[in-house]
């Protein structure tokens, strides 16, 4: 069993130093979560001004505030942390998410698929699919609109994924309904943390959700609070892929019948 911290916060737009302070006081309430889980770009905002704006804020993982306060904070609480980040390698930028355990050694994964004006800010993640174990649980980590892609959440359960972290600034209800189906075609646990507020002319929708591997939401926070919600998952549930008596998620696929993809 896990015990799942799912935090939904409103950073303010490039003001890293309120927003660590803000992550701080969320992370004062959790006192013994397994997991705890931020929302996309967590430490920065989302809707920068340009590119220039984003680079301005952004900062290696080796020399960042917000990276090492996450590392202090896991060491000293025995916990394991993902977060959304705004990540800087040379003269890149990428929308990033990092793994940080118990120990504060560190792993991430960087966002594929680009929403809208990302494109002009962000490169395109270049770390593919990395797998994540927290004890004898095994994890992927997707971001905010690479829900609506279907091949890398099957890339993740051919992987053998107990269950994805997907931190999200989702402005719409479209991962409400696509996310759940995503979990019960594949299988396993799916903790989307997102975020509210309003940045120039987006406002997030909150809605913070965690669906099991059979499509139920079974976590849900509302669409205008910050806070802190607590949900216990099992992540061996993801191991019985079973969807009737007669039918295995995996088994059934007839893989000759989709080389088509290939000329795609």
């Amino acid at each position: 069993m896990l015990e799942i911290a799912q935090i939904q916060s409103n950073p303010k737009l490039g003001n890293c130093e309120y927003n660590l302070q803000r992550i701080e006081s969320f992370l004062g309430q959790v006192s013994k979560a397994d997991l705890i889980v931020l929302p996309e770009l967590a430490n920065t905002g989302y809707k920068f001004d340009n590119r220039d704006h984003a680079y301005s804020i952004a900062s290696e993982p080796t020399c960042s505030k917000y990276v090492e306060f996450l590392r202090d904070y896991a060491r000293d609480n025995k916990v394991n942390i993902v977060s959304g980040y705004l990540e800087k390698e040379s003269n890149e930028l990428f929308n990033s998410a990092i793994f940080v355990k118990p120990d504060g050694s560190v792993g991430k994964y960087r966002k594929i698929h680009l929403f809208m004006d990302e494109k002009s800010i962000f490169a395109p993640g270049n770390l593919g699919l990395p797998i994540f174990e927290i004890g004898e649980y095994k994890f992927g980590i997707l971001i905010c609109f690479d829900y609506l892609f279907p091949e890398i959440w099957r890339i993740m359960a051919l992987k053998g994924v107990d269950f994805i972290v997907h931190p999200s600034n989702l402005i719409t209800q479209n991962a409400h309904k696509v996310v759940p189906a995503q979990a019960i075609m594949n299988g396993y646990y799916v903790i989307t943390s997102n975020r509210i507020g309003t940045e120039g002319d987006i406002t997030f929708c909150g809605n913070s959700f965690i669906s099991d591997p059979r499509g139920n939401i079974i976590s849900e926070m509302d669409y205008i609070n910050e806070g802190v919600k607590f949900t216990t998952i099992n992540p061996l549930f993801s191991r019985d892929k079973m969807i009737t008596t007669g039918n295995h998620i995996i088994d059934d696929r007839l893989s000759d019948n989709y080389v088509e993809l290939m000329d795609f």
